[in-house]
């Protein structure tokens, strides 16, 4: 995705951008949850409320603050700051809660953000300002956070499948889309694409309509759903590994601290993974 939209974002906004691709997903999202669950799983339950907070949260705050972040910065560091899902939801908890995470996850934490500090910075804080790439991972981080809180309130929603919670979180959180989208237009901070615009950045948004909404988001709610949160954070690691590869392939060179900083942020989130499964074990 972030390859892509990188390349996307001259030609359709980070708001059109975002809002186009959930509004057809949504629209790919109704008909299969018509088509498998039937017409009633349409039906919120009396549960409209939460499933619109979350969804506006979860999929409004993450496309708004991930998309325009990542006008301003670069996709390898969307996608090493995405990876740190894992540890936020882990101080997640800890806040919201109270259960404080183990010391040897505390210290996966700290060399997870060691390393992303590292992919950010090159070793060097000044750099972190150059080009605007700071402002950038700012705002991707806040969308790292606005997943992570989505992602925490599919415990909300027992008796909906993943399908039935994806969809009807999705609706709601498109029209926030659409809503920021027109709003930005008003003051000027986006603007409306013309049709041609829309047209040759077809295929992209096809592809981001496809497989990171439909595919991507539904694959997630499934995986957390079967596998629990911990392993599908793991599989998340995945993305700054795929991104890394896809940037090499098209020419951009990276400093070796920069491929330090990524390896040593995925070593840690794999560390914790593992420490967390042999504590689950011994439960």
């Amino acid at each position: 995705m972030f390859p892509i939209a990188k390349r996307a974002l001259p030609y359709v906004d980070a708001f059109g951008l975002g809002t186009l691709r959930y509004l057809f997903g949504s629209v790919l999202f109704i008909a299969l949850l018509w088509a498998i669950e039937g017409r009633q799983a349409l039906r919120f339950d009396g549960r409209v409320v939460p499933a619109a907070v979350f969804g506006v949260i979860g999929i409004t705050g993450f496309n708004v603050l991930v998309w325009y972040g990542l006008t301003a910065t670069r996709p390898e560091h969307a996608a090493i700051i995405m990876s740190l899902q894992t540890p936020l939801i882990a101080l997640a908890v800890w806040l919201l809660r109270g259960q404080r995470p183990a010391p040897f996850v505390l210290a996966c934490i700290g060399a997870a953000l060691a390393g992303v500090f590292l992919v950010v910075t090159k070793g060097d804080p000044a750099s972190a300002f150059d080009g605007g790439y700071l402002w950038g991972d700012v705002l991707v981080l806040l969308g790292a956070m606005s997943w992570v809180t989505y992602t925490l309130a599919a415990g909300r929603f027992g008796g909906w499948s993943p399908l039935r919670l994806t969809v009807l979180t999705c609706i709601p959180g498109a029209l926030g889309l659409l809503i920021a989208n027109g709003i930005a237009i008003a003051f000027g901070v986006a603007t409306l694409p013309s049709a041609a615009a829309i047209a040759s950045v077809g295929w992209q948004i096809a592809y981001f309509s496809t497989c990171t909404v439909v595919l991507g988001v539904l694959g997630f709610n499934f995986g957390v759903k079967y596998l629990g949160p911990l392993n599908t954070m793991l599989m998340l690691n995945l993305v700054p590994l795929c991104v890394f590869a896809i940037e090499a392939w098209l020419g951009r060179e990276f400093a070796a601290i920069e491929l330090a900083g990524a390896a040593l942020v995925i070593g840690a989130l794999v560390a914790n993974n593992l420490y967390q499964r042999r504590i689950s074990v011994r439960a």
